[in-house]
């Protein structure tokens, strides 16, 4: 093994899978943990509450408390990965602002797995992370790209983009990252891999109601590429690269979420179209829909910013104002026609 131990904040079905990757190059890998029964499960050799039947190798190991991080460690932490959903980073950083700052203060990098955007704020993970740890942005870091946990973990072939300011610092954890299956790409575009590995859920959601509506393979087509289109005119509001939303952490991400069975954004938008409510959908799953929460951001962002975003608008409306998911559809195929390049 190249490294010694890799810390892990939270212990859902993507930093769980993040950390399966990590034993590939650490002789240890910790997930730090709230819950008692996650704790159990992973130290057990399996998270049964979001990777059921998917079996974790003996050098990844559950700690609840800072204390039990520092008893399990094997020499000095040298990678730190955030799981953290969206909606947690801002209290978690706070709470743990002392801890976190310590080990930051070592060199290490800070990878984030978040995906969304706060509707509250307005703001994208970079944002809420710069705002505890301004001294350290050239150790921040972002990843997002196509990458269902499940598959990861069976080893299936998987490329991502990890974004940072620092090239040095972006190298470097690549090669922590990098294994016989998974690969991550280096880029300083943040705004745009954050962008798009947030506003593809939206985009995801939209194509679970498309097919819980009975449209198919054409219907699909039309949202992806019509999709892109208005994710990239937020990406030029942000100052983002063109170029980012045709990698990874864009068109990659898309196509993935929209089309393929393991999505939690897709099966969400499945449900909608039955005639669930959001709120009894989310209540029945300890699983985060990141998109539920994102329709409304860049809904509101969208109409503050005078972006065109019609998809994300109709979506906003199904979710948050009830509007008929059949209506929306027809409403805007019945939008007078504009040429492609305006």
């Amino acid at each position: 093994m190249k490294y010694k131990t890799a810390l892990v904040l939270a212990g859902g079905a993507f930093g769980t899978s993040i950390g399966f990757v990590l034993t590939q190059n650490f002789q240890k890998v910790i997930i730090k943990v709230r819950s008692q029964d996650i704790y159990d499960e992973i130290n057990r050799g399996e998270n049964t509450t979001y990777l059921p039947g998917q079996k974790l190798p003996s050098s990844i190991k559950a700690a609840l408390t800072w204390d039990e991080v520092r008893e399990l460690q094997e020499g000095e932490i040298e990678l730190m990965i955030s799981g953290l959903p969206m909606a947690a980073i801002d209290d978690f950083c706070r709470e743990n602002l002392s801890e976190l700052t310590k080990l930051l203060d070592t060199g290490i990098p800070l990878v984030s797995l978040a995906k969304g955007i706060d509707h509250a704020t307005l703001k994208l993970p970079d944002e809420i992370y710069n705002t505890h740890f301004s001294a350290y942005r050239k150790q921040l870091m972002y990843l997002s790209g196509p990458s269902f946990a499940k598959e990861i973990l069976a080893k299936q072939i998987t490329i991502v983009s990890l974004a940072g300011e620092d090239k040095v610092n972006l190298l470097n954890a690549c090669d922590m990252l990098g294994t016989a299956f998974f690969k991550a790409l280096p880029t300083t575009d943040v705004k745009g891999v954050l962008l798009g590995g947030s506003l593809k859920n939206v985009i995801a959601i939209a194509g679970g109601i498309m097919e819980g509506l009975g449209y198919n393979h054409n219907t699909r087509a039309a949202l992806i590429t019509r999709g892109i289109v208005e994710m990239l005119r937020f990406g030029t509001y942000f100052g983002a690269r063109p170029g980012t939303f045709y990698g990874p952490s864009g068109m990659g991400d898309l196509i993935l979420t929209t089309t393929g069975e393991l999505s939690r954004n897709k099966s969400f938008g499945i449900e909608i179209a039955k005639g669930r409510k959001p709120e009894d959908i989310i209540r029945a799953s300890r699983s985060v829909v990141e998109g539920y929460k994102t329709a409304k951001a860049a809904h509101l962002l969208a109409e503050s910013k005078h972006i065109s975003a019609r998809i994300f608008t109709g979506i906003y409306h199904v979710l948050y104002l009830e509007h008929d998911p059949k209506e929306v559809v027809q409403a805007l195929m019945m939008l007078p026609p504009k040429f492609e390049d305006d």
